[in-house]
């Protein structure tokens, strides 16, 4: 499937929309509900809304504030902190395989020291930037890590680390995105919507997203159904990636989700936290959810190896086929 071209609205006649509601995990309530309410929606939705989190609104203010005050800078200064190859300011170009999307966006590595330096030519006060993005990426990846262990737990698995210290090891590949998104009166006459981020599944583990208050989000629940997600700034939204999927052998699912631009004048920014394991960290199924009955879906593969097919392929593209048991047999 090639995304859409962001120069014209979306004729998809075999898309449906349908409202639904995604599951909602509250974290106060009892571990025990918490943790298998969590293991359901990734197991038939692989997507979750979390409130009572625990994050301040300072940390996601501050977080925020600076993401604004970058965006709204002229178009001059922010290239200055691009190309994004992948790191960096990058604009309309997705990757590097002809993916476009109404979207311009800061991509972040979560290594302190990488903030530090990118930070000289994304902020006029760089050590102001560098404290506000540490303090943010320091509560989102606890609250991912947080998540991960409450999954092990509802999986039954002894090692309740067994997900969690892939995103807490030193070498962790973890990333930070802020997507900026015009609204689409900006670029067009009327109000058919565009995309602003294609379809796609992300790579990684578990991926955490807030947005402020300007809707857009769709999940994919089936081939050709859409689910759109309202926004609520003062939730985050969890989604699985394919590195998880490959972790419980299937089990959970790798959701896939699109941005489509918002046909009023309002404009949507995102933040998502992508939990990363190491390069080298290997990838296979954990041995508690292969059975007999169920053998590995899977071969093993280090982060790297799907880190570079991530990057030869196009956003829509099928990644974890690539790395399946039964395709490798064919």
């Amino acid at each position: 499937m090639v995304v859409p071209s962001p120069n014209h609205p979306i004729h998809n006649q075999k898309e449906r929309i349908k409202s639904i509601g995604v599951p909602v995990i509250d974290l106060s309530n009892k571990r025990s509900i918490v943790s298998d309410s969590i293991v359901k929606a990734c197991e038939e939705y692989g997507f979750f809304k979390v409130i009572n989190h625990g994050i301040s609104k300072d940390i996601i203010s501050n977080m925020e504030n600076e993401a604004h005050d970058f965006f709204a800078k002229p178009s001059r200064e922010k290239l200055k902190a691009g190309p994004a190859t992948p790191l960096g300011y990058g604009i309309k170009n997705i990757g590097f395989n002809g993916d476009f999307g109404e979207v311009e966006y800061l991509l972040l590595h979560t290594n302190p020291h990488s903030i530090s330096q990118r930070s000289k030519s994304i902020s006029n006060d760089p050590i102001k930037f560098s404290n506000v993005v540490n303090d943010y990426i320091e509560a989102v990846r606890d609250l991912t890590c947080e998540m991960l262990e409450l999954i092990a737990e509802g999986l039954w698995v002894p090692d309740k680390s067994i997900f969690s210290k892939l995103i807490r090891d030193v070498d962790s590949d973890s990333i930070i995105r802020i997507n900026h998104y015009p609204s689409s009166l900006q670029h067009m006459s009327n109000n058919n919507n565009r995309i602003g981020f294609g379809a796609h599944t992300d790579p990684q583990i578990l991926n955490l997203l807030r947005s402020n208050d300007v809707d857009g989000f769709q999940i994919s629940v089936e081939d050709g159904v859409w689910v759109p997600v309202p926004s609520d700034p003062a939730a985050f939204y969890v989604n699985v990636g394919d590195a998880l999927q490959a972790l419980t052998n299937g089990r959970f699912s790798s959701v896939k989700h699109r941005v489509l631009t918002n046909s009023n004048k309002s404009t949507r920014m995102s933040m998502i936290y992508f939990g990363t394991p190491p390069l080298h960290a290997c990838i296979s199924p954990i041995p508690e959810l292969v059975t007999p009955q169920k053998p590995s879906q899977y071969r093993p593969f280090t982060w790297a190896e799907y880190k570079k097919a991530t990057y030869a392929l196009r956003l829509s593209d099928q990644r974890l086929n690539l790395f399946s048991v039964q395709q490798q047999s064919e």
